[in-house]
Order: structure tokens, then C-alpha cells, then sequence
């Protein structure tokens, strides 16, 4: 049902290919079954001149390596407990990664709601970068994969209308860039991360 995106897809310029995943769907096959979410919110890492990103001054570590490499590749990194997923976006050797924040469910409601639901109403379930790993069983193994190759990969969805813009969410200490437009979101979907300023 669902296929892989053409790797041309991700080889668009970063703040353009974030508005263009909107709209797209996130899957993940697994031996129990296909947990697939609508994208509705991403956010840009522009690399070496973003004071906010992890490759900022192209600052080469372990952790950024992937970031070095061509677009479509999967960067994963933990932020307290939490797995967030990430769509390097070339081109190679120019660092820069689109944050995935927030999917809207599609398939795979009970594996979400055995992972996330029990005490909680749906729109929470995926209504952030943590919560939305959590709830599809994406983890940090997933580091290095492409998102043109099984058994987690985005796939072609419906059109998003409307696209509102805005800062990003929780990078206080990166002085101008906190103000940079860079967070993409579907307006008024439910499934989009509460902004707290």
C-alpha cells in the first residue's frame, strides 16, 4: 500500500523539502504489522551558519557524522529519554537535518495506543518529536538508514493546504536563531506539538 519516496525527493533545498514532507507519511513496518503517521510539522536545521544545530561551525562529532552525508539519510539522537528522528538534508558534506516534530496516525492505531494511549486522548499520542517515536517504535538503531529503503520510510501522501510558519520549539541558547522561521506545521491539525514560547 504505502511505497518508499524516489531519492530525488530529498535531494530539494532544506527549507523547501521541510514543507514538502508535510503532508507525507512516516512508516515503519514491523513483524506485527505497518504503523504509518501523516506528517504535519517539521523543523530546519540549517547546518554550519545555525547557531541552533547540532553541526553548527560544521562541527564534526560521532553524532553529527551523519549529518555529513546525503540527503534522505536518517539522523536519530536522544534528548533526555526521548528517540528523535530526523531527514538529513544534503547536499553531502553541507550539514543540515529536518526535525520530524509532530505525525497525525494513519495506521497501526492499537500497536499507538498499546505504546502511548492508554491514559491519554489520540492527539497526544504523536503530538511531538518524542512522543511520536515512541508511539511507532522508531529507535535510535535507526541511525545512518535511508528513508528510501524498508522498513522505515516516508511515503507519498495527501497535499497539506494550508503551511504556517514560525520559530522554533526549545533551542533558548542559540541567541539570533531562536527567532529564525524554520518550524513548518499543517494549520489548525490537532496532531501539531503545543508551541510554549
Amino acid at each position: 500500500m504505502f511505497e518508499p519516496m524516489d531519492e530525488k525527493f530529498f535531494e530539494t533545498p532544506t527549507l523547501e523539502l521541510s514543507r514538502d514532507l508535510l503532508g507525507k507519511i512516516l512508516v515503519h513496518e514491523l513483524p506485527g504489522g505497518i504503523v504509518a503517521g501523516r506528517i504535519v510539522e517539521t523543523e530546519a536545521y540549517m547546518g554550519a551558519e545555525d547557531r541552533a544545530a547540532h553541526s553548527f561551525g560544521n562541527r564534526r562529532t560521532k553524532r553529527t557524522e551523519v549529518m555529513f552525508g546525503r540527503s534522505g539519510l536518517v539522523y536519530t539522537y536522544q534528548m533526555h529519554t526521548h528517540t528523535l528522528l530526523n531527514v538529513v538534508s544534503g547536499p553531502q558534506e553541507i550539514p543540515r537535518a529536518i526535525l520530524i516534530r509532530a505525525v497525525e496516525p494513519v495506521e497501526g492505531i492499537e500497536f499507538m495506543a498499546e505504546r502511548r494511549g492508554q491514559h491519554m486522548p489520540m492527539k497526544q499520542w504523536t503530538s511531538g518529536p518524542g512522543k511520536l517515536t515512541k508511539a511507532m517504535g522508531i529507535t535510535m538503531d535507526y541511525n545512518g538508514h535511508h528513508f528510501t529503503e524498508r522498513p522505515l520510510y516516508i511515503a507519498e501522501g495527501d497535499a497539506v493546504h494550508t503551511v504556517s510558519t514560525g520559530p522554533r520549539v526549545g533551542i533558548g541558547n542559540s541567541q539570533e536563531a531562536v527567532h529564525y522561521p524554520y518550524r513548518f506545521w499543517e494549520s489548525d491539525n490537532p496532531f501539531v506539538s503545543k508551541f510554549r514560547p
